[in-house]
């Protein structure tokens, strides 16, 4: 019997929706077989377990997640000012269309980190070693700036944009009245302020 490549990602895409929405431990092969329209056997044919899928859909989402910016981050022909810009409307505007993303990718490292870092290929790698590290250290020395690390900024720059993403229901909540429009007016402003605020950290003269 020869595997169909269509109905391979028709059940991939079926376990990353049922994973990110309910996580490893929820999750059961017979929620992503019914998610797909296919029957258990057909899934256990193509990925043997409920584990050895959950590795590949892991991996997936850690590669979006991290992807959205590898480019940038590395990218030597563009300034730290836009470079900035970009990172931040980058990662709202992508994680908005996924808000389940980060919220699955950090509750299963936290749940079981040593064996997902393993396991997707991380272990031994730093995120210190990229140009965009390089620039925010060339910055802080220029100005001076005591007490700031390029970690710091780089954990303020994707923090402060995908927390108001994955909070919504809290916000929606607690900031009466505040409803779909109000919200999205407040993500357009943060993608103008999150690097206002970068650069006054860093010193950074426009």
């Amino acid at each position: 019997m020869e595997k169909d490549i269509s109905t391979e990602e028709k059940i991939k895409n079926a376990a990353r929706k049922v994973f990110h929405e309910k996580g490893y431990g929820q999750a059961r092969t017979r929620d992503i077989a019914e998610e797909a329209g296919i029957n258990l056997a057909l899934l256990n044919y193509y990925f043997r377990s409920k584990e050895k899928l959950f590795d590949i859909i892991m991996k997936e989402s850690l590669q979006e997640m991290f992807g959205l910016i590898v480019n940038l981050v590395n990218a030597e022909d563009i300034n730290l000012s836009d470079k900035i810009d970009m990172i931040v409307a980058r990662y709202i505007d992508s994680i908005s269309k996924n808000p389940n993303l980060p919220l699955f990718v950090l509750s299963e490292i936290q749940a079981n980190p040593h064996k997902i870092i393993e396991n997707v290929g991380l272990k031994g790698k730093s995120i210190a070693n990229n140009f965009l590290f390089k620039q925010i250290q060339e910055q802080i020395d220029k100005k001076e700036i005591k007490g700031v690390t390029p970690l710091q900024i780089f954990i303020n720059i994707v923090s402060m944009s995908i927390f108001p993403i994955v909070g919504k229901p809290l916000l929606m909540n607690l900031h009466a009245p505040f409803g779909e429009k109000e919200y999205e007016i407040f993500i357009e402003e943060r993608k103008a302020l999150i690097p206002q605020w970068i650069k006054m950290m860093l010193q950074i003269d426009e």
